[in-house]
Formats: structure tokens, sequence, C-alpha cells
């Protein structure tokens, strides 16, 4: 019988490995939430948190609860919007990377 580890645990060892896939993690979870999928983006974004800084350190970072950061990606949470951008610009400066926005014509996408 083949020997498994969970999910999460092989993110976490991509995330610690590899920078474009840390990176493309969180770009991922912010394009989730910007097309209105906010219930993925939230455990996307949970996925990266815990397999980068963790919650101990965001919330000191942020001068929040860790328990109230992780409530806020729940599958239950409803983070509001300040909230979540002081977490992401937290996010983008510790990755060293900036993510950016664009429009593009939804007719020929």
């Amino acid at each position: 019988m083949a020997n498994t580890r969970p999910f999460s645990d092989l993110v976490r060892a991509d995330l610690q490995r590899d920078g474009d896939y840390r990176r493309a993690l969180l770009s991922e979870a912010l394009a989730c939430m910007a097309s209105g999928d906010l219930d993925t983006g939230k455990i996307v974004l949970r996925e990266y948190v815990n397999g980068t800084v963790g919650f101990l350190k965001l919330g000191a970072a942020l001068g929040r609860s860790p328990k109230s950061l992780m409530r806020m990606l729940s599958p239950t949470g409803n983070p509001q919007a300040r909230n979540l951008f002081d977490m992401v610009a937290y996010l983008q400066k510790i990755e060293g990377a900036v993510l950016e926005v664009r429009a593009i014509d939804a007719n020929s996408a």
C-alpha cells in the first residue's frame, strides 16, 4: 500500500521550497476572490498562510489575533475588505511580489 500524506502537508512542502509556486498560489487566491468565488479564495489563502508565514506571525504583524485571522479565512468567515487587504499587502511584502489586477474584454476571454 502506498504511503500517503495529507494534501495540506504537500502544499506546505511545495510552498516552502518553490517561490514561483508561492506567488502563483497567492495570485490564485486573489483571482478567485476577484471573480466572485470568495469561498475558494479564502481556502487557498488559508493554505498559503499556513504554508508560509503562519497565523501567529501574521497576527503579530497586523496587530490582530491569530485566531481572528483564522476565523476570517474559515469556510464560514466573512472578512471585512480592510482586514483582507491589510493581509494581502503584508503577504505581498514578505513575498517580495506585487500582484496586479488587469481588466480584459469578457467577450474575448
